[in-house]
């Protein structure tokens, strides 16, 4: 047992805990934004978790080489930095999973039009065939994520996240795009 008495914390019990000697102990007066940024950590974890336990690893890719088969799918073909932008991950990541997705026959790499340096990534027929199966699988796993939640609370749930996203512009956010 801790010094607190909690002998078994779950994440809930944890996050009240944190709130409780952040707040107490230590002073810190934000206590809901505490628990609204652990909260919102943890619930992104999981599902991520999730999708890439029951969909991506058992079609043998991770979730990140979904996020770059995904924009380059729909948005391509595309140079290297604009993936990595619309995929949220960092150039070298791109650089490195491309080089894998070439090698599985999913992406071609092909030289750009404007230098002799630059580069155009772009789906196979074998890689847009495999994102017909794949986000098959993802649709209908965010479908039961989403079904928790009344079509009403979706929308709000968004709006809310289009809010705290739109936000950022107030101070200084460091992020990858």
């Amino acid at each position: 047992m801790d010094a607190d008495g909690d002998a078994e914390l779950d994440f809930w019990s944890f996050v009240d805990l944190a709130g409780r000697r952040l707040s107490e102990e230590f002073g810190f007066p934000h206590r809901a934004a505490t628990r609204l940024l652990l909260t919102l950590n943890r619930a992104s974890a999981i599902v991520t978790y999730d999708l890439e336990s029951t969909v991506h690893r058992p079609r043998g890719h991770s979730w990140s080489a979904f996020r770059l088969l995904f924009v380059t799918w729909l948005a391509g073909p595309l140079e290297p930095g604009r993936a990595a932008t619309l995929a949220g991950m960092s150039r070298a990541a791109v650089s490195n999973l491309a080089k894998t997705l070439v090698a599985d026959g999913m992406m071609v790499r092909t030289p750009g039009e404007r230098d002799g340096r630059s580069v155009i990534l772009s789906l196979t027929d074998q890689g847009g065939k495999a994102m017909l199966d794949i986000f098959t699988g993802q649709n209908e796993r965010e479908r039961q994520w989403a079904s928790v939640l009344t079509e009403a609370e979706q929308q709000i749930l968004i709006m809310l996240l289009d809010k705290l996203i739109a936000g950022r512009d107030r101070f200084d956010v460091r992020e990858r795009s």
